[in-house]
């Protein structure tokens, strides 16, 4: 196979470990706080408007909130907009004098990190009624849109990485031909081009929850151009722009200085280098600000890293790639010293990727108590795990080289591997792993198993890597690709993930909302006395449900299905956890069912409800049931 067609392989291979990485439907990252009406609630008049507050900024359309009246009519006096300038707070006005019925209020918005999330919840006016507007099951992301989407998204992580890497490999490591890479370059561009304006396209789509044949809708095309997400896409077209110039110039220039020689490559000019490293950066921002990093505590910090993380990915990830492309070009010389450079760049970006993945950790997480109980904290173990078998890959790998030169004959060069090597010229580096630190990867002086310092005649030639340890070099980074892509496999799938802290603070939300609107909670529990006809079911309603004085009713239905009267019906209330009770409700008889309005419970917790049914003077029976007392 040719270098170019293992070039597209390996691009492939990056590209489908990254579809099978992010194949899932992103996690909704940000969850309803609280509703005004509530779910459920009953008004004895009609609102004036709908309010949803959510657990983070939410971006919002025209129609984000709908509301339907029972014959499903729109009843909505007006867009949606923010509440009173607040990003997580959204409302719409109601048309004046609805009718009595139920009404549905169906919802979406896109969390502030640019995943779309909807539902609905019902209200009802006077009295509930049935309603023809239907609550939509719905997922929030129509399959096939999402699917496409996510097929850009990861494609264009594999680009960057492709693009980045492969050019500060020219750049950095000066290769003596700049030749073999210049395919990947291109490749990177074009391809996080084309992904690029597809996002733009696919946008519309992924958020609406429409399937791609509104692709092409003027309407969502407008609403993505206007959004976070897609000024950030025009910005990165626009960097792509710019880089196309810098990397045609910088062509032309290698171009006219290595002419007609095999030697290295004269180090860039730092205007050069600056340039090359703004174009990254700004590359970067356009992921860091419409993801993950956009959102939650610490974001001016959080993008940072997340710009750091990304370089680091795409240095090491795609220097890998090119360095397996020039090794597998048997016409292309590769010097010592351009390994040796590769070497600490890759260590120093593994160096950035440990440093930004443990802040980024804590960020996701926020506590330990997340790292098992959550689907993010549970993927995070994993990838750590990864990382620690790639490192001590890694150091194996440093280790076998070592023992490799050393083993051979006078040498023109010493072996590198890809991470690790000469990185900080560690304690046990023998003449032939690296020298000291000071020279590590610059020197081409031989490392000789004879103890000779003598330094090469020409030390200004470049000497190549011999063709044995040119194989073993090149299995041992194809095998550091295959690991690294394992790694960002685990690391595409933490960005559809729900993090760990979010995911906690939307179950405190929902909770709490729950809490707050909850109106009344139902027991229905069977019993039988053992007695002709003595089987019935007792239907009991605590409401509210929460801490304080309740009211009870309790209602018994015979085997008929009808109302059932019986002599008498205790009920008592245990928390055994908390050593309460039992508390008697004190149940007396209304004239068709069994209640009192004076039930105190005084924390909450999940009790135990003990009901005793006593259907004649000898015959009678208790069943007990769990029940959720909130505060």
């Amino acid at each position: 196979m040719s270098a170019p067609r293992r070039a597209v392989a390996l691009v492939a291979l990056l590209g489908t470990l990254f579809l099978l990485g992010g194949a899932g439907s992103a996690s909704a990252h940000s969850a309803v706080r609280e509703t005004t009406p509530g779910e459920g609630t009953v008004l004895k008049s009609a609102p004036k408007q709908v309010t949803m507050t959510f657990t983070e900024s939410v971006g919002i359309t025209d129609d984000s909130l709908r509301v339907l009246s029972p014959e499903n009519r729109r009843v909505n006096a007006g867009d949606t907009e923010h509440a009173s300038g607040r990003s997580d707070s959204v409302r719409v006005p109601l048309d004046d004098g609805l009718a009595d019925g139920t009404y549905t209020v169906a919802w979406r918005v896109v969390s502030a990190d640019s995943h779309p999330i909807s539902g609905a919840f019902t209200f009802s006016i006077g009295k509930p009624s049935e309603t023809t507007a239907s609550v939509s099951a719905e997922p929030a992301v129509n399959p096939a849109s999402g699917a496409l989407y996510d097929i850009a998204r990861y494609a264009a992580y594999a680009a960057v990485a492709l693009l980045i890497g492969a050019a500060t490999f020219v750049l950095v490591c000066r290769p003596a031909s700049a030749e073999p890479l210049r395919g990947l370059v291109r490749a990177g561009w074009w391809v996080l081009v084309a992904t690029t304006a597809a996002l733009l396209l696919f946008r519309g789509p992924y958020e609406r929850g429409t399937g791609p044949s509104t692709l092409l809708d003027p309407e969502l095309i407008e609403n993505t151009l206007t959004s976070r997400p897609g000024w950030a896409l025009l910005v990165r077209l626009a960097l792509l722009a710019g880089a196309a110039v810098f990397l045609v110039r910088l062509g032309r220039g290698a171009a006219a200085e290595t002419e007609g020689s095999e030697k290295e490559q004269v180090r860039p000019k730092p205007v050069v280098l600056a340039v090359g490293g703004v174009l990254a950066v700004g590359l970067a921002g356009t992921w860091a600000a419409a993801e993950h990093a956009s959102a939650g505590i610490q974001v001016p910090l959080a993008m940072t890293s997340s710009m750091l993380h990304l370089l680091a990915m795409a240095v090491w990830l795609g220097g890998l790639a090119a360095l397996l492309t020039t090794l597998h070009r048997s016409e292309a010389l590769l010097s010592a010293a351009s390994v040796a450079r590769f070497s600490r760049l890759a260590f120093a970006s593994v160096a950035v990727l440990v440093l930004t993945g443990v802040y980024q950790s804590w960020r996701g997480l926020g506590s330990w108590d997340a790292v098992f109980d959550t689907s993010y904290g549970r993927i995070l173990v994993v990838k750590v795990c990864a990382v620690v078998l790639l490192l001590a890959a890694a150091g194996f790998s440093r280790r076998w080289t070592g023992r490799l030169t050393d083993a051979e004959e006078p040498l023109r060069v010493p072996v590198l591997e890809t991470v690790g090597a000469r990185a900080g010229g560690s304690a046990d580096s023998g003449p032939g792993a690296g020298g000291s630190s000071g020279d590590a990867g610059e020197s081409t002086s031989a490392a000789a198993g004879d103890g000779s310092d003598e330094k090469p005649e020409n030390e200004s030639e470049p000497t190549s890597v011999p063709g044995a340890r040119r194989g073993a070099l090149r299995r041992s980074v194809l095998a550091e690709v295959v690991v690294g892509v394992v790694v960002l496999v685990i690391t595409t799938v933490l960005t559809g993930t729900q993090p760990g802290r979010a995911e906690i603070e939307t179950a405190a939300a929902e909770e709490t909302a729950a809490a707050g609107q909850r109106t009344a909670s139902t027991t229905l529990i069977p019993f039988d006395v053992g007695t002709p006809g003595g089987q019935g079911k007792v239907q009991i309603v605590l409401e509210p449900g929460r801490v304080g004085e309740n009211t009870v009713e309790a209602v018994v239905i015979g085997p008929d299905g009808g109302i059932a009267t019986v002599p008498e019906i205790r009920l008592s209330f245990t928390l055994a956890s908390q050593k309460i009770g039992p508390i008697d409700a004190g149940l007396t008889n209304k004239g068709g069912y069994w209640g009192t309005s004076s039930l105190n419970l005084p924390i909450p917790g999940t009790w135990t409800m003990k009901v005793t049914i006593r259907t004649s003077d000898i015959d009678q029976v208790s069943e007990s049931r769990r029940v959720k007392i909130l505060r």
